[in-house]
């Protein structure tokens, strides 16, 4: 046993003597001189793709904002009203009277928001409109116009599958994050927060993450063309399918919050039944609950569910078509109706008693 000590402690010091040889070794090494670093090779122009999107970059950038929605939070033990950050995204400047636009989900859980411009000043913002049906809102900031660079708007009517396109937001806090990509695919529906259909969306390969909502994707001219807005992900993270809310239908909204805090559209003068009770009923449409006495679907003669003597519902007339457009819901009924203006006249094709009948129905004044 004894023997076996002293060998390890032999082993040990051997270890020792060896360690110590070789710190000598490298301090004999360090005293010699330290070779110079390796010289950098020239690497020549920046190729004119290369060149195209970090000149976009440089000229986009300064319009992207990062948002911070703070809530409004009790402290169970104290008492105390404390305001806490309830989430983050992105936004851009639309003009230079401070208006700025982003998601509507990125704002929803706050009670205020904060806006960082690419200079990283932070400024208090105030909501000027909400459309939750487009998923887009509108903040407001008193920043100096010489601080406020607009986006360039462009047009998505003409979009091409294949078109390269740059997304720019702060996805997981990261502010000022480029990513590149192509249109994959055009005319897609998603869902709104509140559950109408946001129709031609464009879908795009571009990494979108959360923190990216809000933020602009932009043509390779640098322009406007979308609002990166919704991801599929398993796992909640970039998974190559992300949304973009197209801006012909920004361009119009914005203006709307803008002058009016909210989309306004005309009245057909119906109250509809609840989606999920249609569907119950077996139905595909949008069944007419209630008529407002007087309305334009009044004078034309829509008719209203009602209880009959024995108290069963009798379902009333169902729309299945506005102007020649197929309803299914009554998102599709809000869509018919927000390009139009009060005081026109449109055909409400409805579905009654086992035929379809057409009706001329004058738009009224807001709801529907």
């Amino acid at each position: 046993m004894a023997a076996q000590r002293h060998l390890l402690a032999l082993v040990f010091l051997g270890g020792m003597v060896g360690g110590i040889g070789l710190a000598a070794l490298a301090s004999a090494q360090r005293s010699a001189a330290t070779p110079a670093p390796r010289s950098v090779a020239g690497r020549g122009e920046l190729t004119a793709a290369e060149r195209s999107v970090t000149s976009l970059f440089e000229e986009a950038s300064p319009s992207v904002v990062y948002i911070t929605s703070i809530a409004l939070r009790r402290d169970l033990f104290r008492l105390n009203v404390m305001e806490i950050p309830s989430g983050t995204g992105s936004g851009f400047i639309w003009d230079e009277d401070g208006h700025v636009v982003t998601n509507f989900h990125v704002i929803r859980s706050g009670n205020r928001a904060e806006v960082t411009l690419a200079d990283h000043s932070t400024w208090e913002a105030t909501v000027v409109g909400l459309a939750p049906e487009k998923d887009l809102a509108v903040l407001r900031i008193e920043a100096p116009t010489d601080r406020l660079r607009p986006l360039r708007i462009g047009a998505s009517s003409d979009l091409k599958v294949g078109q390269s396109v740059l997304a720019i937001g702060n996805p997981f806090g990261f502010d000022q994050t480029l990513t590149t990509g192509i249109i994959s695919a055009l005319g897609r529906e998603i869902d709104s927060v509140d559950g109408v259909p946001i129709r031609d969306v464009i879908q795009t390969d571009a990494a979108i993450n959360p923190g990216n909502s809000g933020g602009p994707l932009l043509d390779s001219a640098g322009r406007l063309i979308g609002v990166n807005t919704a991801i599929v992900s398993p796992s909640g993270g970039y998974a190559g399918l992300g949304f973009a809310i197209p801006v012909d239908t920004v361009n119009w909204v914005v203006p709307e919050l803008i002058a009016h805090g909210q989309i306004r559209r005309p009245a057909l003068g119906v109250e509809l039944v609840a989606d999920h009770a249609t569907r119950r009923l077996g139905l595909t449409g949008a069944l007419v609950g209630n008529v407002e006495r007087g309305s334009g679907a009044d004078r034309a003669g829509l008719r209203p569910t009602y209880r009959n003597r024995s108290g069963r519902w009798v379902p009333g007339d169902l729309i299945v078509a506005i102007e020649g457009d197929t309803v299914r819901s009554t998102g599709d009924v809000w869509l018919a109706l927000e390009r139009r203006a009060a005081g026109e006249t449109v055909t409400v094709t409805v579905s009654r008693e086992g035929r379809r009948v057409d009706l001329e129905v004058r738009l009224g004044e807001g709801g529907l």
